[in-house]
């Protein structure tokens, strides 16, 4: 039987974000203890009232607006400190462990949120309360357990753990049409304000010229810029673990090489030193471990 989510299930705004985390009707019903007729009710009036759409139904499921993405990185730190708030005040949480993690919206949206499932399966007892941010982590300040953040690895005061490669590789919908260089020209070039330079660095590892590495559509963050090349409007530059299903299934193609490893430039799960891990931490962090790169 589902785990009973502490939140009222019957709210458009709630039956969007449990979808848009699992990006399935379904699942999300599941998760609620609803019908999905009930939560594809919930969402057509939450798109009505909002005047967009928010999802695109696509063969073999469903993608994400740009709308949809926004809205959702948006919900997703507020129904996180609701979920918290009111676990807090139930008794249904006696015996069970809680763990805060920290993560950006993109990484959180495209990686960590989808593998979840199989962490909760394992661990039923632990309550994993997902919050996003693109700030640096700080353990002094924030009520956090762990979190995971992008960079070098170089933080005094943290235990890290390298989750994947930071490899950027240009991808773009198969209506593209993309299918060498020298087209890239001609072609609009999706960017994310928070990775700025990610094209630049692309273009000069691959020698390729006469491509002005800013032109193009600019979005506040990766998630939305991918989405944004999901739906044809131009060329991302993609971190390749982020977007491993669109590519698993054709949605996105990524016919031009090499791709650019920024080796140790990555995602980390940090946790703080000086401070015994928990139980439901270590076993966090022992999960994440076998997901891992070698």
């Amino acid at each position: 039987m589902a785990r009973r989510d502490p939140l009222p299930p019957l709210n458009p705004a709630r039956a969007f974000e449990a979808t848009g985390r699992l990006l399935s009707i379904s699942r999300a019903a599941d998760e609620l203890c609803v019908t999905p007729a009930a939560v594809s009710r919930q969402v057509r009036a939450l798109e009505s009232h909002l005047g967009t759409a928010l999802f695109l139904r696509v063969r073999g499921g469903l993608e994400l607006t740009p709308a949809g993405a926004r809205y959702l990185s948006d919900l997703i730190p507020l129904f996180t400190a609701l979920r918290e708030a009111t676990l807090a005040v139930t008794a249904g949480n006696r015996g069970r462990q809680t763990l805060r993690i920290r993560s950006p919206a993109t990484f959180a949206v495209r990686w960590l949120i989808p593998r979840l499932a199989g962490f909760h399966k394992l661990h039923r007892n632990i309550d994993v309360q997902v919050m996003t941010s693109f700030l640096p982590l700080d353990f002094q300040r924030e009520d956090i357990d762990a979190g995971i953040q992008l960079g070098d690895g170089r933080w005094p005061g943290m235990h890290k753990l390298r989750l994947v490669r930071n490899e950027l590789i240009p991808v773009a919908a198969p209506v593209l049409g993309l299918r060498n260089r020298k087209q890239l020209a001609a072609k609009t070039l999706l960017h994310s304000m928070a990775r700025p330079g990610d094209w630049d660095l692309w273009l000069r590892a691959a020698a390729v010229r006469g491509v002005d590495p800013m032109q193009g559509m600019k979005y506040e963050t990766s998630l939305l810029a991918y989405q944004a090349a999901i739906e044809g409007h131009g060329v991302a530059i993609a971190q390749k673990a982020l977007i491993e299903k669109e590519l698993a299934d054709g949605t996105l193609l990524a016919p031009l090489s090499p791709a650019l490893d920024l080796e140790e430039y990555t995602y980390y799960f940090a946790w703080p030193t000086g401070k015994a891990a928990s139980a439901a931490l270590r076993a966090f962090r022992d999960w994440l471990a076998e997901l891992a790169i070698a």
